[in-house]
């Protein structure tokens, strides 16, 4: 009798603990999630934008970026995420305070590993050292570097207008966000129907005709500033004047003769040097003193950024006042980071964003 007793106590133990190990590995076949025998921690698989498949950990606490560091933290940040990037930017990004405000919306950020080295090349025992839950690069040349080392690695892009939708999209799942993204995705299309309907009753001699670029280079560097002009009203004097290898340089005779109503610089510098330079003493945007460097906040606005539907209404602003005025910039500018990037800004802060010249 004791022995069955001491057979039946066994039994209920196995029917016990395979019930237990059936719990913790009983997903569905149509989950996505997997359990890991090393890690014992869950992860999915996503397709980034090199068409590559991926298994991220489904828990993830620390993210590293690389190379265009300031566009890739906006898209983390976009997606209230800021709070997990691991590292610190790199010397392109912190030799002038141009990129201040990161630090505002990732403070961890300051005084964090930097991952590369002022030409761009990874060091990778201080990635090693870290250990990033997450990678996030946008040129391919750094996947297989950090993938050999053991770390997981995903890519994305944002070359043509539209990619925006595939790149938002992608960190959504990446990063659990997929409420996040498609609400974004809603603001931008919303927000670019909004900035039409208010420039819809402009006849073509009424819009502003607009230089943006290093104007004192002669370059106009970012062909998404075609998209943008148009999308706040404005005709880019560059439209037509970009190459088959997507560079768009001109000459000094070339802007005497678009003389622009309007010009928007990448560089606050450039606004006394050009104000300066006697040979554009005639141009209309000169004497009309309507000069306005581009913002930078989690990115530079005039380049591919996840603020871009503020770009629009930024530039509203200064085409058309009269359409924008500077409380409803105030107004969308606050609402956006406090919305997305879960931070309230300071008027002192929005103030400096607006600008004047």
């Amino acid at each position: 009798m004791r022995n069955m007793k001491k057979l039946v106590a066994l039994m209920l133990i196995f029917v016990m603990t395979a019930s237990v190990i059936g719990g913790c590995n009983g997903a569905t076949p149509e989950a996505t999630t997997v359990a890991t025998e090393e890690t014992k921690s869950a992860t999915f698989t996503v397709t980034d934008m090199a068409d590559r498949q991926v298994e991220i950990p489904e828990n993830i606490e620390s993210i590293a970026t690389f190379g265009s560091i300031g566009v890739i933290n906006a898209f983390v940040e976009l997606m209230g995420c800021g709070d997990k990037i691991c590292n610190d930017m790199s010397q392109n990004f912190t030799q002038t305070d141009k990129w201040a405000m990161q630090y505002v919306f990732a403070p961890q950020m300051e005084g964090a590993p930097v991952l590369e080295s002022a030409d761009g090349e990874i060091k990778m025992e201080d990635v090693i050292s870290l250990n990033p839950d997450l990678c996030l690069v946008m040129s391919q040349d750094l996947i297989e570097p950090l993938e050999s080392n053991g770390m997981t690695v995903v890519y994305f892009e944002w070359k043509e207008t539209d990619d925006v939708k595939t790149a938002v999209t992608l960190m959504g799942e990446v990063l659990g966000k997929q409420d996040v993204a498609s609400d974004y995705l809603a603001y931008f299309d919303e927000t670019t129907k909004e900035a039409q309907s208010l420039t819809a009753d402009l006849a073509d001699d009424e819009k502003k005709t607009v230089l943006y670029g290093g104007v004192t280079q002669l370059t106009q560097p970012h062909v998404i500033a075609e998209w943008w002009i148009e999308a706040a009203g404005g005709i880019s004097v560059t439209k037509d004047s970009w190459g088959e290898d997507q560079q768009c340089t001109y000459t000094q005779e070339d802007l005497l003769k678009w003389d622009p109503d309007v010009m928007i610089v990448t560089d606050k510098s450039m606004i006394e040097e050009i104000k300066a330079d006697p040979l554009y003493s005639d141009l209309k945007a000169v004497k009309n003193d309507a000069i306005y460097a581009i913002p930078t906040v989690a990115h530079v606005w005039g380049n591919r950024t996840v603020e871009q539907p503020l770009t629009v209404f930024w530039t509203l602003n200064k085409l058309y006042p009269e359409l924008v005025t500077d409380e409803t910039l105030k107004e969308k500018i606050s609402d956006f980071y406090e919305h997305y990037f879960k931070c309230q800004l300071t008027d002192d802060q929005i103030n400096a964003i607006i600008g004047t010249k």
